[in-house]
């Protein structure tokens, strides 16, 4: 099965020009070599409407999976999880936990971040890291379980 992937960027800063948005080209680098398709690329601030507005655009246009990236720390304006959660079917925790986990291997501060992977509609969303390596990174953490997760959310329930 062909994934379909959507990548946003959550940065303030980023969005308003201050800097280059370096997470969404490295996510993107990544998801095409697992072979993914790259339907779609926003950069959007850190307000939960924006982000809400960018995931549901990015599954109109048939994204499987949307990446994020940015939002996820413990800072004022870091509402990526929340903003994901209100939309939410369910949340998947364990891959924030497995994100988490391994990241303490890298750096103690993997401790403060908040990702997670949840169900909207049919998708599957998964918030990363705003700093591109700690993304990167947390993606191949969890790659294993993307392909049979995205298939099973793809399939037409059937009536009995």
């Amino acid at each position: 099965m062909q994934i379909a992937v959507g990548i946003i960027t959550i940065s303030d800063r980023a969005s308003r020009g201050l800097y280059d948005d370096l997470g969404g080209p490295a996510l993107k680098q990544a998801a095409m070599g697992y072979g993914w398709s790259v339907l779609a690329e926003a950069l959007v601030p850190d307000e939960v409407r924006e982000i809400q507005r960018a995931i549901r655009e990015q599954i109109n246009r048939g994204c499987h999976l949307i990446l994020t990236t940015g939002g996820t720390g413990v800072a004022l304006r870091d509402v990526t999880p929340e903003a994901v959660r209100a939309i939410a079917v369910r949340e998947l925790p364990g891959f924030g936990e497995i994100m988490r986990s391994e990241s303490m291997k890298i750096t103690r501060n993997a401790i403060l971040s908040r990702n997670l992977a949840a169900v909207v509609d049919q998708s599957l969303v998964i918030c990363l890291p705003g700093k591109p390596s700690g993304a990167v990174e947390c993606l191949g953490f969890v790659v294993g379980a993307i392909p049979h997760c995205v298939e099973v959310l793809r399939e037409v329930p059937t009536s009995c």
